[in-house]
């Protein structure tokens, strides 16, 4: 770590801090994660799953580990600096972003996951904090909940944070796939577009029910797998018409309401896949290509966006959850109002919560009490790499290693 000048730290969490940094032998700007546990051999370091996906993806759309460092037992991640994330872009707007940007934008993000998906992968924790920005690029960043398709279920059910989770894993399916990643990028769309969060749920319970006052309630011709889940879990639905998302989004073109109810079905088959998303005409007329990734033979861009990335301070809320859908009770004991587009979207300066991930093992009464805690502000942008969660106890060796990844 001698050939990097810590500058300031950016982010702290219970697994670890991320530092903005400096390559003292060229002068590069770089993120360090710098964990907070003990790591006593390299290979339990290679052998995390941020690691292990990060460095079989090369991407000019997602976020580049540059060196893993292991030095007196603590590990450090060594990776590309990016200015801020998208929730530091849209916190403190009052009026929404050109659909033009989200358009260039998400044409990126669904560019890259198009890669992962191809690759065997899927991200699990896709959420406006998780997208960096550096100008007019976006990159995928926070590969700590990533899993390989080809890995046996089951999976964990804490996945994603709760306003972005695909209803299969609210409704603790354990057989999920990449589906979970459109479903929220379909949220993620629609927050860009209209500066509120589409499904801000108060827990599992409250956000099956803001799901429904969007889109209306599963039957036995939309989800019936959705009721059997419902039913092993003794949860029904709530008998909700919903409303039309071109209500909600009354400012978005057809083609974007289109797109985002697509993404946001409630049957993972019925959600288009990232490839063939990019084909969608919302992105008929996407040709920009971002100058940092642009090949060098290529031409100038045609459409380049109107929203640069800038340095943004204030305070950076994460919402974190755990549990899984905190009700083995009917609908009926929930307390269900009329839907109205009003309580749809929330502005994003309410307290939201943050919570620790679970284990794999589905939840009891008394692991499904939820904890809420604010989030320290920052006044650097660079907040944007969250903490890998992982933990393990191995005897102390006290050796150092250094390893440079390849990219």
């Amino acid at each position: 770590m001698d050939r990097f000048k810590l500058i300031k730290e950016v982010g702290d969490g219970t697994f670890g801090s991320v530092w903005r940094a400096i390559n003292k032998q060229n002068g590069e700007v770089v993120a360090v994660k710098k964990m907070k546990r003990k790591y006593y051999s390299f290979e339990e370091c290679m052998s995390l799953r941020e690691v292990k996906s990060l460095r079989r993806m090369n991407h000019p759309n997602i976020v580049k580990l540059k060196e893993v460092i292991r030095e007196n037992d603590i590990l450090y991640f060594i990776m590309e600096y990016m200015e801020c994330n998208l929730y530091q872009l849209m916190k403190d707007r009052v009026k929404p972003f050109a659909e033009s940007d989200v358009r260039n934008w998400c044409f990126q993000i669904f560019q890259a996951l198009a890669y992962m998906h191809q690759r065997g992968y899927f991200h699990r924790d896709l959420k406006p904090e998780n997208l960096l920005v550096s100008k007019d690029v976006l990159k995928l960043a926070d590969f700590g909940l990533a899993r390989e398709v080809s890995s046996a279920p089951p999976y964990t059910e804490y996945v994603s944070t709760r306003w972005y989770r695909a209803p299969e894993v609210l409704l603790q399916s354990s057989a999920y796939d990449s589906a979970v990643d459109m479903w929220a990028m379909g949220a993620i769309m629609a927050e860009l577009l209209t500066l509120h969060p589409l499904f801000p749920g108060t827990s599992e319970a409250d956000e099956i029910l803001k799901i429904c006052n969007v889109i209306g309630c599963p039957d036995e011709q939309t989800w019936p797998q959705g009721l059997s889940l419902a039913e092993a879990m003794k949860y029904q639905f709530p008998q909700i018409r919903g409303n039309q998302l071109s209500e909600v989004m009354k400012s978005a073109s057809s083609e974007a309401v289109d797109l985002i109810s697509s993404l946001c079905s409630w049957d993972p088959c019925k959600r288009p896949k990232a490839a063939e998303v990019l084909q969608h005409a919302f992105f008929k007329d996407c040709t920009y290509v971002p100058a940092a990734v642009r090949p060098k033979a290529a031409g100038p861009p045609k459409t380049p966006p109107g929203v640069g990335a800038r340095g943004v301070s204030g305070h950076i809320a994460r919402r974190y959850s755990t549990g899984a859908l905190s009700t083995s009770k009917p609908a009926a004991n929930i307390s269900i109002k009329p839907s109205s587009l009003s309580k749809i979207g929330v502005q994003r300066k309410l307290q939201l919560d943050r919570q620790a991930p679970q284990k794999s093992t589905r939840p009891t009464e008394s692991n499904t009490k939820q904890t809420t805690s604010r989030v320290p502000a920052r006044n650097s942008p660079g907040n944007a790499n969250p903490i890998l969660r992982h933990s393990r106890s191995l005897p102390e060796t006290g050796r150092a290693t250094v390893q440079k990844v390849s990219t």
